[in-house]
């Protein structure tokens, strides 16, 4: 092995050099076969090393091919699930949207329910409230509609009676307005219907028999009191006694003859009496009707009472007035006002026109006031 000595660094000026001197040395004999025993060992480490990457390299490749047939398998299991897995999800979102429509449907028959159960556990303060104020309403309907304040007052009494039950110091209020209410309907005078229509049907009734001063009835005279014991005559004794008893005086007899004379007079001057009669007549025409308009005088007075009925009964009264003052001017015209008949049917007619008239029913408006303060504030 040889030696080299480098040579010092050169100077700033330019020195002449020597010439290099080579020193060699000998290596010691060992060493050479020692150098290629360990080349030779390193050869055959790196092919043992070779063979061993080649055994490693061949393995990983069969398992390479293994693995990758395992993944051809599980790719086509994959797909297969996916498209399972598709399926499942659309199937899934079918029975989603089927989902979400019975949900919607089972939410507004939720919000119903409460609604239900709202409206059904109300507290029993309130359903009497709604009770009396729907109670009251038809009841002023029925009081329209009939014009009779009977319905409201039964529908008030009714309340007043409901509450006095339930007893709820809160609702004094209530009826208190109740009582005021009543008060108010009672204190108007409502014409009764019914009465005035029999009171009408009365008088057409009448019409037939009522006397007219053209036909005027005959004059009764007042029958006479009964005579007394003493004065009344006794059968004579002639017919009476047997045979051979004592005469009857004279003086039986010409009573009686007296008797009989008067009474025979009496009934002709009661004739003669009949065959005059002095009367005050308003209306001299009424003396001039004949017999046959007699009657279409009574059946045009008929037709006058019965439309004043029906006007009544329509509630009608202007109408009504109307035909009941025609009807009573008609009676007092031509009719004989002295007769019981006629002035019980002119009574009648006067008791008609003053109970047919328009009358305005009160509202019950403080108690349904009272109704809406007491449901508002429960």
């Amino acid at each position: 092995m040889t030696e080299t000595v480098s040579s010092p660094p050169a100077l700033a000026e330019p020195v002449p050099t020597a010439p290099a001197v080579v020193v060699t040395r000998r290596l010691p004999g060992w060493l050479a076969p020692a150098v290629l025993a360990l080349l030779v060992l390193l050869i055959v480490i790196a092919l043992v090393q070779a063979w061993s990457a080649q055994q490693r390299v061949r393995t990983l490749e069969q398992e390479l091919v293994r693995r990758q047939q395992d993944s051809g398998r599980l790719s086509g299991e994959a797909q297969l699930m996916a498209r399972q897995a598709q399926e499942v999800a659309r199937d899934s979102a079918a029975k989603v949207a089927l989902l979400e429509a019975k949900l919607s449907e089972v939410a507004i028959q939720r919000s119903q329910l409460e609604d239900l159960i709202q409206s059904l556990s109300r507290s029993r303060d309130e359903n009497v409230l709604v009770d009396i104020d729907a109670g009251l309403r038809v009841a002023q309907q029925q009081a329209a509609i009939t014009g009779s304040a009977e319905p409201l007052v039964a529908a008030l009494k009714q309340a007043d009676e409901r509450l006095a039950r339930y007893s709820q110091p809160r609702l004094d209020g209530v009826r208190r307005a109740i009582a005021r209410d009543i008060d108010r309907v009672r204190s108007v005078g409502v014409a009764d219907i019914g009465g005035l229509s029999i009171k009408v049907d009365e008088v057409v009734r009448l019409v037939d028999e009522l006397p007219l001063l053209s036909q005027a009835e005959p004059r009764r005279e007042t029958p006479k009191p009964a005579a007394s014991a003493a004065s009344v005559p006794r059968p004579s004794a002639r017919s009476a006694s047997p045979v051979g008893s004592t005469p009857t005086p004279v003086g039986g007899g010409l009573a009686e003859l007296s008797d009989r004379l008067g009474a025979l007079f009496d009934r002709v001057w009661g004739e003669t009496r009949s065959l005059v009669r002095v009367s005050r007549v308003d209306n001299p025409d009424a003396m001039w009707l004949a017999p046959e308009q007699a009657f279409f005088l009574r059946e045009n007075l008929k037709l006058r009472l019965l439309n004043a009925r029906l006007a009544v009964l329509s509630r009608q009264f202007d109408a009504a007035q109307t035909d009941l003052l025609s009807a009573q001017q008609a009676l007092e015209r031509y009719f004989d006002r002295s007769s019981r008949r006629t002035t019980v049917a002119l009574e009648l007619v006067k008791q008609v026109a003053a109970g047919a008239h328009q009358v305005v029913l009160p509202r019950p408006d403080d108690t349904l006031a009272a109704l809406a303060t007491a449901t508002a504030g429960r």
